[in-house]
Order: structure tokens, then sequence, then C-alpha cells
């Protein structure tokens, strides 16, 4: 008896596939969570989609999105991920390449025409660079914005604050000032107690 379910079985058929059209351009797979995951290398970024894209086993066809994810502490900090669906196969794939904040990507966007807008988001958001993207400017922050606030080493208070001078009759910068120091909390249990004296607690020894 096939210990795999009709939707994981076509899954592990598609990952064959996958496997043979791709050959050694595919740097790791894995199924989890009932979805297929495949890793390139960034600079076949372009031949790949093409051929999951254009291969009439699998006519991945539909771009559903593409995402950045931020590891610091690794050497190449970013991965950019590809979701794409098959109505045909009716089956998801997800691709990802890895890249750092100097090394730039090739843009999908000969490939899948609406991959364009989610690089912009990618580099707004994390300061993933695109190759070849036709509209490459920010997506969601204002115009003057410094930084990419998807990154975990973003400060949450952000590098500069916006106002408006009535006098100048713009919006102008600054730096971010901060009306009151960072407040510290204790989250300890009310019977343990927090370890320094509260305000007040100083009349209990006199």
């Amino acid at each position: 008896m096939n210990r795999y379910s009709p939707q994981k079985r076509g899954l592990h058929d598609v990952g064959a596939r996958v496997a043979r059209v791709l050959g050694d351009r595919i740097l790791a797979s894995e199924i989890t969570y009932e979805e297929l995951t495949v890793s390139v290398a960034a600079d076949s970024i372009v031949e790949v989609l093409t051929i999951l894209r254009d291969d009439m086993d699998l006519q991945f066809e539909s771009f559903i999105d593409l995402c950045g994810v931020d590891w610091p502490e690794r050497e190449k900090r970013f991965d950019v991920v590809y979701h794409l669906l098959s109505p045909y196969r009716n089956h998801r794939i997800r691709v990802k390449v890895e890249t750092d904040e100097h090394s730039p990507v090739a843009s999908a966007s000969a490939v899948f025409p609406a991959a364009t807008w989610y690089e912009r988001e990618a580099y707004d958001l994390y300061g993933i660079l695109f190759t070849g993207n036709p509209d490459f400017r920010r997506l969601l922050t204002d115009y003057g914005f410094r930084g990419h606030p998807l990154r975990k080493d973003f400060p949450l208070t952000g590098f500069v604050e916006m106002r408006y001078d009535a006098q100048q009759r713009r919006v102008i910068y600054e730096p971010v000032k901060l009306a009151q120091e960072y407040r510290s909390f204790d989250f300890l249990s009310p019977w343990e107690g927090p370890d320094y004296e509260l305000p007040g607690d100083e009349k209990a020894t006199q």
C-alpha cells in the first residue's frame, strides 16, 4: 500500500520532474508542509524560472509573489523566495536563492512581469538589489527614507523623523529625537518582586 495520499504522490512526481529538468542547477530540494522547495544559485534564477514556466509537464505559469528573508548572522544574509503555482498540476513550488546586500539578483520581470512590483518591495524593505528591473524605485516608504525597515538590525525608531514646517511650508526630515529614555519593564511575578527598590519602599526601613 502506498503510504502517500494522492496529493502527496502528485507532489513527489512533480519533484521528480523538477529534478530532471533542472538537473545540477538545484542546490537543495525538500518537501515540507506539502509544498516543494528548491534552492538554486542566484545567477541561474531567470533560467530556472523560465524552465519551470515553459516545461509542458510542469507549467508553473502563475507568479504568486516574491519576498525576502533576512538572516543577518549569515554571510549571504538574504533569501529571495519565489512562489509559483501550476494551475495545470494544481501544485505550488517555492524557489530560493541566497544573496548579500551588495550582490544583485537578475530581475524575473522578463519571465513574470508581475515580479516588477515585488522586487521593488524587496529592495525597499530589505535592500535586496535586482538588475534589469524596468522601474527600480522604492515602493512603500517615503521619499528620502533612510534604511530598509524589515532588516533585523533596523532600529525600531528608525533613523529620521519627519514633520511639516509651517514657516518653510514643506516637510523636513530630522534625526530621531526621543522625548524620553527607553523605559525598563520587569515582568517578574508579583509574589517574587523585582530585584530593585520600588519608589516608596524606602519608608519601610525607616
